[in-house]
């Protein structure tokens, strides 16, 4: 048996890198997918369960656009051309930092995984749908935040897990 193998640069330490980054985007990819079947199959479009009054709703919506709605009236064709791009070109972007995140870094090679498993999952919506599932609707009285679903909570601890990595952390040399 080679000694390399257990050594910190060996093919087990990176396989089990991968083996984690696969774990942790496919729960993701997982969630959100049965979450938004749950929505399509039990919900008529923009019918809401009232979960707790005057702050949040299960609310079936179908959003063209990105993040709050960004480029949501723009043509469907350059929409999703667009988003696609951007999505595969953030997926690609995530590969390189993971495969570059030292392994003492463990907390940061989960954000990426995390970021990973989000961009797919809403990237899965845009290519079967042209639109993606949103569901979760929180509220106070009239003011509203957009809607959002699990791929997109992931993104988001996985980008603010990053900006506390950037701000509290010593970045590797």
């Amino acid at each position: 048996m080679s000694s390399s193998l257990f050594s910190p640069g060996g093919s087990d330490v990176k396989h089990n890198k991968y083996l984690k980054l696969a774990a942790i985007a496919g729960l993701v990819i997982i969630s959100d997918q049965i979450t938004k079947a749950v929505i399509r199959n039990t919900l008529t479009l923009y019918h809401s369960i009232t979960v707790i009054p005057g702050f949040f709703n299960i609310t079936h919506i179908l959003n063209p656009g990105g993040a709050f709605g960004f480029m949501a009236n723009k043509s469907p064709f350059l929409r999703n051309l667009l988003f696609i791009l951007l999505s595969s070109l953030a997926i690609c972007l995530i590969f390189y930092l993971y495969k570059n995140t030292p392994k003492k870094y463990s907390l940061l090679s989960t954000c990426f995984a995390l970021i990973l498993g989000g961009a797919l999952g809403n990237l899965i919506d845009r290519i079967r749908f042209g639109k993606v599932v949103d569901f979760l609707d929180f509220y106070i009285g009239s003011y509203h935040w957009p809607a959002f679903n699990v791929a997109d909570s992931a993104i988001t601890v996985g980008i603010t897990i990053y900006v506390f990595h950037l701000v509290f952390k010593k970045m590797p040399e």
